[in-house]
């Protein structure tokens, strides 16, 4: 009985792990354009982005509408409960044959507003001249422009920050994949080593020397696989994937390649760079101001119609039939002349003034701030070049050390405190290279983002 039990429990066990495997989600398979192409869609941050664009273009439909006619209608009826009164003078009542009558010289109040009231009005307005709606619509075009460069300037943002994750996840992985080939090679020594000790060729101070070299191998492994989840998870949250989502790279860093020609440039096009685009922009809307203010000056041109019914009566009854109310139309013209107002536009002229110059200042300041930020990328990115193959070079020499190491020691012509030391060495050339490679990246990142290259669509 007790076997049946535990056979059960083992098919049990069986099934839910398949199960298990069976709900795990296949590993999305990116390179790093397919990482960036996502990350434009999904980016939480860039579809908020993408929904002032398009509320910026509404904005152009409702300052569209202001010029567009304008019509309304009005129905109402009221109770004037409490009558408005006039004052007439007595002579209007005044009959000479009645003593009762009004005496001259006084008032007697009347009213003339009857107790029921009701209006059925149409009316429509037509802009015919607005200086400041004419600008205004220009304006409001300029800035759906403004609103998808700055959606643009996210963009590229995004794009930078998922390459650098990108990057980085492809490092970590190389290097984790490099420490896995350390581990074995090492664990391998030590077997050896074992081995020798129990025939009584090694002491056992050179298996306890490798053992703790083994230990903070392992020990350094795990370390860089929990990096390498925290790179991972990073590159999902600047893409907007779900952490849950598995992903798999498939660009190699043997593959990657580094334009060189944009090192130094001499003459750049400063219009490549997002931020040029967005100042040009900046200075038309402060243009656009400026004229706007101005047209403040000009006369304003309406046409205004109206067309309804009304009707009166002390009896209720009346104002609901139709028969009751009276027609009546109107048809005009409407011209506003500003004359004076307190000098109010002259000051907001000087403002605007001060500001398109700010703009115009803030070109100079911008092209000297690319330019330095183009020499010093590519400064970055030849000294980070450098360092690479310095660092390339002492690899391959400390993987040889190791090599030569390893064949002196087990042919007995080579102490264990030499392996241990190459062994050493080997891990810090490892841990500089790769330091070195995602360094030497993420200034080829910084250099197309410097020359406006780093997101070509």
């Amino acid at each position: 009985m007790k076997k049946q039990i535990n056979l059960l429990l083992a098919i049990l066990a069986l099934y839910g792990t398949g199960f298990a495997q069976g709900q795990q989600q296949e590993p999305m398979r990116l390179s790093l354009e397919e990482s960036i192409k996502y990350a434009l869609q999904n980016r939480p941050s860039l579809q908020a982005t993408r929904n002032e664009e398009r509320s910026a273009k509404a904005k152009v439909g409702e300052i569209r509408a202001m010029g567009l006619p304008q019509i309304d209608a009005t129905l109402d009826a009221g109770d004037n409960f409490i009558q408005q009164q006039t004052f007439l003078p007595a002579e209007f009542f005044n009959d000479p044959d009645d003593p009762n009558s009004p005496q001259p010289g006084t008032f007697v109040p009347v009213t003339f507003t009857p107790a029921y009231t009701s209006n059925a009005v149409i009316s429509a307005s037509q802009l015919l001249f607005d200086g400041s709606y004419l600008i205004g619509l220009k304006a409001a075009k300029t800035y759906t422009e403004l609103s998808r460069k700055t959606t643009a300037q996210n963009e590229i943002e995004v794009a930078e920050q998922v390459s650098k994750a990108y990057y980085s996840v492809l490092v970590s992985g190389e290097r984790m994949a490099l420490l896995e080939q350390n581990v074995i090679r090492l664990d391998t020594v030590l077997f050896q080593t074992q081995v020798m000790f129990e025939n009584g060729v090694a002491e056992k101070l050179d298996v306890d020397r490798l053992r703790v070299q083994l230990n903070n191998l392992k020990v350094e492994q795990q370390k860089t696989q929990r990096l390498l989840q925290l790179s991972e998870n990073l590159l999902k949250f600047q893409m907007g994937l779900p952490q849950k989502q598995p992903v798999l790279l498939t660009d190699k860093l043997d593959e990657v390649d580094i334009d060189m020609s944009q090192l130094h440039p001499q003459h750049f096009d400063y219009g490549n760079r997002i931020e040029y685009s967005l100042l040009e922009t900046q200075q038309s809307l402060a243009e656009l101001d400026m004229r706007n203010i101005r047209s403040g000056y000009l006369p304003k041109l309406y046409l205004n119609a109206r067309y309804g019914y009304n009707a009166a009566s002390n009896d209720f009854k009346e104002i609901t039939t139709t028969s009751n109310y009276l027609e009546y139309g109107y048809v005009g013209a409407q011209l506003r002349v500003p004359i004076f107002d307190g000098l109010r536009k002259h000051y907001q002229i000087q403002q605007s003034k001060v500001t398109l110059e700010n703009t115009k200042l803030g070109f100079e300041t911008l092209r000297q701030s690319i330019d330095l930020e183009l020499e010093q990328a590519s400064t970055e990115l030849t000294n980070a070049l450098d360092v690479l193959k310095a660092q390339q070079e002492n690899l391959a020499l400390a993987e040889d050390i190791a090599r030569v190491s390893k064949i002196k020691f087990q042919e007995g012509v080579g102490s264990n405190l030499e392996v241990v030391t190459a062994e050493t060495d080997l891990r810090e050339a490892q841990t500089n290279y790769y330091a070195a490679m995602y360094d030497a990246l993420i200034a080829k990142v910084n250099l197309e983002k410097a020359t406006g290259t780093l997101l070509e669509k």
